[in-house]
């Protein structure tokens, strides 16, 4: 059997994949085109493990079981970061994801605060103060 075919379908359903990672701005799309990259890896491997005579039999077709776990796992962890995404956000879109979480500003403790700025010394009496 020559394995040209099967091959070349791989080669194009991963390079398919891997443009519709790099093209896509819908989280949801981006995902698809990993699951679309990971059929192709598997159907490699089945071709590679009927084609070649390798020292472990089967041995492709353990890969793409394990390949499958894989990317059944991914689709759970994934659409649950794509959810909560989009119950924060309302929208799905990559490319409004910010992807470092802005600088917290620490609140400023009243010892650090100056006389003159807490109106202390200033003639200025503020509420509940008697002079």
């Amino acid at each position: 059997m020559r394995p040209v075919i099967p091959y070349v379908t791989a080669a194009l359903l991963f390079g398919l994949g891997a443009y519709g990672v790099l093209r896509r701005r819908n989280a949801v799309l981006v995902l698809m085109a990993v699951e679309l990259m990971l059929n192709a890896v598997n159907l490699i491997l089945v071709t590679a493990d009927t084609t070649v005579r390798a020292v472990l039999p089967h041995s492709g077709q353990v890969f793409a079981l394990f390949v499958i776990v894989l990317a059944a796992a991914e689709v759970g962890v994934g659409l649950a970061i794509v959810l909560q995404l989009y119950r924060l956000r309302a929208t799905v879109a990559v490319d409004e994801v910010p992807l470092a979480e802005p600088p917290a500003v620490a609140p400023v403790p009243a010892a650090a605060v100056p006389a003159a700025a807490s109106g202390a010394s200033g003639g200025q009496t503020g509420p509940g103060e008697q002079r």
